[in-house]
C-alpha cells in the first residue's frame, strides 16, 4: 500500500514563484500512482524571518502539521511537495525506522547545503541536506541526524563556494549530471529517494523555481529511478506550473517518476 502526501508549502523558496509551488503540489499528487491521498493543511500565509531562516514560525509549524499527519499514515509514502524542506519529516521517520542502514538518495541540481550564514536570502530549502545531518535551526533540523555518508547527491551541477566548502569537508558523495548513474555503484537498501524536478533539463521540464542549464533528460532520470530497489520513502518536489493549463509533458513526467517510485516501492526486503 502507497499514500501520496501532499504538502503544499512554498515558504521554504525565496523565489518569485514560489506561490505556484501550492499549485504545483497538489497537480503532482493527482498524478503519481496510490492506494490514497492524504494532504496536510499547510499554512499558506508568509511568515517572519528568524534564525536567518525566512518564514521560519510558518516552517516549524509546517512541519508539525506533516508530522502529525505522517502519525496516521501506515504505508508507505511519496510525499509531493511544495518546496524541498517538506522532506525533513518523512525523512525523520524513515531514519527512526531503519537507522543507519538508510541511504538518501538526494537527486537535484543543487546541494541545499547552505546555511543561514550563507545564504543571505534565508530560503531553507537550500539548507536542507545541512540540516538533515543536524546542522540547522532547532526545530527544522533533524533530532537524530543522518550520518554523511547515508546521503548521496545525485545531478548536482550548482551552488556557491561556500556549499562546495562543505562538501568536500562533511565527505559526502556526491555525482553530476554527466556520471549520474554512478550513483547506483553499491547502493543499497533501504534507500530513500527525494527527487527536485530542477535536476531535469529545463527545456524538456521547466515548470521549476530555479531552473539550471545542462539537467538530466527525463527519461535517463526515469530509467535511473527505475532501477532502484528498495525505496522505503520517496518524494517529487518543487514543481511550478506556470498557469492554470496543465502541460501534458511535464504531467506525464511526474507521472512516470511516481510509477517508478512505486514499482521500487515495492521490490526489495524492507517492501514486507
Amino acid at each position: 500500500m502507497t499514500t501520496v502526501l501532499c504538502v503544499p508549502q512554498w515558504q521554504g523558496s525565496a523565489s518569485s514563484k514560489a506561490q505556484r509551488l501550492m499549485a504545483g503540489a497538489r497537480r503532482a499528487a493527482e498524478l503519481v500512482p496510490a492506494d490514497a491521498v492524504v494532504t496536510v493543511p499547510v499554512l499558506e500565509t508568509g511568515g517572519d524571518k528568524a534564525a536567518g531562516i525566512r518564514a521560519y514560525d510558518v516552517l516549524v509549524e509546517n512541519q508539525r502539521l506533516t508530522r502529525k499527519a505522517l502519525a496516521g499514515i501506515d504505508d508507505r509514502v511519496i510525499t509531493i511537495g511544495g518546496d524541498c524542506a517538506v522532506d525533513i519529516p518523512p525523512i525523520a521517520a524513515a531514519h527512526a525506522r531503519y537507522g543507519d542502514a538508510l541511504t538518501v538518495l538526494w537527486i537535484d541540481a543543487h546541494p541545499d547545503v547552505y546555511s543561514p550564514q550563507t545564504l543571505p536570502s534565508g530560503a531553507f530549502h537550500g539548507m536542507v541536506v545541512r540540516a538533515l545531518l543536524g546542522d540547522g535551526p532547532a526545530g527544522l533540523t533533524l533530532e537524530q541526524p543522518l550520518a554523511p555518508q547515508q546521503v548521496i547527491i545525485a545531478g548536482e551541477r550548482a551552488g556557491d563556494v561556500s556549499e562546495h566548502e562543505y562538501l568536500a569537508k562533511t565527505g559526502l558523495r556526491r555525482c553530476g549530471v554527466d556520471d549520474l548513474e554512478r550513483v547506483l555503484d553499491d547502493l543499497r537498501g533501504p534507500v530513500y529517494v527525494h527527487i527536485d524536478l530542477d535536476v531535469l533539463e529545463p527545456t524538456a521540464f521547466g515548470a521549476t523555481c530555479y531552473p539550471e542549464p545542462d539537467g538530466v533528460q527525463p527519461r535517463r532520470l526515469i530509467d535511473l529511478v527505475s532501477q532502484v530497489d528498495d525505496i522505503v520513502g520517496a518524494a517529487i518536489t518543487e514543481h511550478a506550473p506556470a498557469s492554470d493549463e496543465v502541460n501534458p509533458g511535464e504531467a506525464e513526467v511526474i507521472r512516470r517518476l511516481g510509477t517508478a517510485l512505486t514499482a521500487g516501492m515495492s521490490s526489495g526486503p524492507s517492501s514486507a
